[in-house]
């Protein structure tokens, strides 16, 4: 009897360290996000970030909407960017700089109104809701 009481605070205890939320639950229209720097700059173009609770992400840089996939457990977070239009504009170059630092982030803090990622190599971006 003592041997089956000790499975299941052992296997309460495992289920309260499994990785279950993610920074999707932050998803939905109360949580869209909107780009205010990069790497402790203003950013003087629109970008904005959006997760679903399903694990989508999706969102618009300068130029052309992107979409893709987030699953890791919150605090850390990692973008698979799987899809993006090719509509060439004025700022794409803007536009490769904001997708390629979401593709390199690697932590994320949801802190209301904002939202900051960064990574081990000192980049950051800060987002502030929308």
């Amino acid at each position: 009897m003592k041997l089956g009481l000790l499975s299941v605070i052992v296997a309460l205890g495992l289920s309260a360290c499994a990785p279950t939320e993610t920074v999707t639950q932050y998803g939905g229209s109360a949580y869209d996000w909107k780009l205010a720097e990069i790497d402790g700059s203003a950013v003087n173009y629109d970008a904005q970030l959006a997760f679903e609770t399903d694990g989508t992400v999706h969102g618009e840089g300068p130029c052309n909407g992107f979409s893709g996939q987030q699953s890791k457990p919150y605090p850390w977070v990692e973008i698979q960017i799987d899809f993006v239009e090719e509509l060439y504009c004025s700022g794409i170059d803007n536009e490769e700089v904001f997708l390629t630092a979401l593709t390199e982030m690697t932590l994320i803090e949801v802190s209301a109104p904002n939202m900051v990622m960064s990574n081990d190599a000192g980049r950051q971006m800060v987002f502030s809701g929308i």
